[in-house]
């Protein structure tokens, strides 16, 4: 009896160890991948933490602002000819103050977010922050 618990024992550490290597192989994997990828952004979020630049958590409660951020992003998200990162830029406004942020494929896109948002009824002035996306 004794050694069909050792040989049962052995079974189970084997099959164990089988089935949590690979896991640890992908979690090794991905923590290497995260630390070498050029998708890093630590130090773009690090930027934002310090209160110094607007975040979307920083969009007035108004009807007025809301209605114009609404209005800016449905026409961005429509235009077809824009990058998916144009598309999710960041749209802030505060008091009629639109500031856009975030990577955006060229600078001509720079350029036609910024005419949709002084296009829109009601903003005083764009703050445009969106920033080149490195090749």
């Amino acid at each position: 009896m004794s050694k069909r618990l050792s040989l049962v024992i052995f079974t189970l550490t084997c099959g164990l160890t089988m089935v949590t290597a690979p896991v640890r192989a992908e979690q090794s994997t991905a923590i290497y991948m995260a630390a070498t990828s050029e998708l890093e952004n630590t130090e773009l979020n690090a930027r934002d933490k310090d209160n110094a630049t607007l975040t979307p958590e920083d969009q007035k409660e108004t009807k007025k602002d809301i209605k114009i951020t609404s209005k800016i992003r449905k026409t961005v998200v429509r235009d077809k000819s824009l990058s998916v990162d144009a598309q999710n830029a960041k749209i802030i406004t505060r008091n009629g103050v639109v500031t856009l942020r975030g990577p955006v494929a060229s600078e001509a896109e720079k350029m036609k977010l910024q005419q949709i948002a002084q296009k829109t009824k009601g903003v005083v002035r764009v703050d445009n922050q969106l920033e080149n996306k490195v090749p």
